[in-house]
């Protein structure tokens, strides 16, 4: 009688034991999942600041009639003057609030999206460049695995 108690005892610890193991690694992989995803909304928080920033237009008279999208071939785009020179690019290591590369950021990055909607309806995306609302969509990424998609409207700005 007493080596069966002893047995079911033992049992009893090691699914006790077992239990709080997987509990563990559970905690570990929601802390984890819960700093990744700060770190992509601080990210996302960063780049949109900057996209408010930019100008509407580009500023280079030389650049004027060039069609909506980066100014140069290089990708990712490292002369952003206005908006849409963040069309389609991709930044790793990300940038911050200021279009600096955070190079303590490795893993990390942020991919830009831009559509323009039409003004008197925001669900109806009209051609690049025809009109002054612009929404930015940003995507940010860790070691290749989406963390986080976000998305505002930046509407061009009285110029007089």
């Amino acid at each position: 009688m007493t080596l069966i108690e002893i047995a079911v005892a033992t049992a009893i610890i090691g699914i006790g034991v077992a239990a709080i193991m997987v509990a563990a690694t559970s905690t570990t992989l929601v802390s984890d999942a819960g700093r990744k995803l700060t770190q992509a909304i601080f990210l996302a928080q960063e780049v949109r600041e900057w996209t408010l920033k930019l100008p509407f237009s580009d500023p280079d008279p030389g650049d004027e009639d060039n069609p909506p999208g980066p100014d140069g071939a290089e990708n990712p785009q490292t002369a952003v003057d206005d908006l849409d020179d963040l069309m389609d690019v991709t930044y790793s290591p990300p940038r911050d609030g200021q279009g600096v590369a955070i190079s303590d950021m490795t893993g990390w990055s942020q991919k830009f999206t831009l559509t323009w909607r039409n003004r008197d309806n925001l669900a109806q995306t009209v051609a690049a460049g025809a009109s002054d609302v612009i929404n930015v969509q940003v995507q940010i990424e860790y070691r290749g695995r989406n963390i986080l998609t976000t998305s505002w409207i930046v509407t061009g700005r009285d110029q007089s």
